[in-house]
């Protein structure tokens, strides 16, 4: 049987996949990579489908080793890939004879690698998603020295490209995308401002669940309580601190903190590869940012 030997883990690496939708209502979150873009790049340039599940290592770290031939790839964060001792190229086709070693190190931009395999790991699936959502506890195990990740059947046809050229993650300053709303209406006019008008350091104490940013503090115009109600991966929710917080891909189905804006679809991969320390602005598209507020 062919598989993946882990040596190492680095400080978090997990199996992913696209995730499971449809929970929600019974409790249980999508989870999924944090960056689908580069999961779904990962399984196309292997001729996986696109849901494939593949490791998603975060500050890199992951040691592994061919349990067989194998045909490998790595896609997201920047940073250094070796194959048996050498240098090796991201976002390209990559064999691995029986035996070789694959070490993913850490990364110089962004923040989550994606390691996937042709045939991808075939570990016991959970309501029908191979993804560890931390949160929660679903999933399969983090992997673990000494695991042996057994790899399916590998598809039927190669793809035509063995390599993509990719726009990688940035270590600058980091514009996101918002659409105001639901809970807007519950935070002052200066809040609004400050939320659009000046930046937010991602800090430390992030993880798949959410991202949160230190900055000015978002001051609320009412001050009863909210019901609990649903959020999604992208929600800006703000505690009571008035530091937002940026749920991603392991994020609760419900909470009872105001959620003031939302961050785009297309934009939530990008939030995922932010490392601790980057500043992030958040903007309405379309509108110049001296003309940013409450509509």
């Amino acid at each position: 049987m062919k598989g993946l030997e882990v040596l190492a883990t680095g400080p978090l690496t997990t199996v992913q996949d696209l995730g499971r939708p449809g929970w929600a209502a019974l409790g249980v979150g999508r989870s999924g990579a944090a960056d689908r873009d580069s999961l779904r790049l990962v399984n196309r340039l292997l001729g996986n489908p696109e849901a494939t599940a593949a490791l998603e290592a975060t500050l890199g770290g992951l040691v592994l080793r061919a349990v067989g031939d194998l045909v490998v790839a790595v896609t997201g964060a920047v940073g250094p890939v070796t194959v048996g001792g050498r240098d090796a190229p991201l976002n390209t086709v990559l064999h691995l004879d029986d035996g070789a070693e694959l070490e993913v190190g850490t990364p110089v931009a962004g923040l989550r690698s994606y390691v996937g395999v042709r045939g991808g790991l075939d570990v016991a699936p959970v309501l029908g998603s191979r993804s560890t959502d931390v949160l929660s506890g679903l999933g399969p195990p983090r992997p673990a020295v000494a695991d042996v990740l057994p790899v399916g059947l590998a598809p039927a046809h190669f793809p035509v490209v063995d390599a993509a050229p990719v726009v990688p993650p940035s270590n600058g300053d980091l514009m996101l995308r918002v659409a105001l709303g639901p809970r807007d209406d519950w935070f002052t006019e200066d809040a609004i401002n400050a939320l659009l008008g000046t930046a937010y350091a991602v800090s430390p104490d992030s993880n798949r669940v959410g991202m949160r940013l230190t900055g000015a503090s978002l001051s609320r115009r009412r001050a009863d309580e909210l019901p609990s109600e649903g959020v999604v991966s992208g929600a800006l929710q703000v505690p009571p601190s008035g530091q937002p917080v940026l749920f991603l891909a392991d994020h609760p189905v419900t909470g009872g903190y105001p959620v003031v804006a939302v961050v785009l679809e297309d934009d939530i991969d990008r939030a995922a590869q932010a490392r601790p320390g980057t500043e992030v602005r958040f903007g309405i598209p379309g509108v110049p940012r001296r003309e940013r507020g409450r509509p």
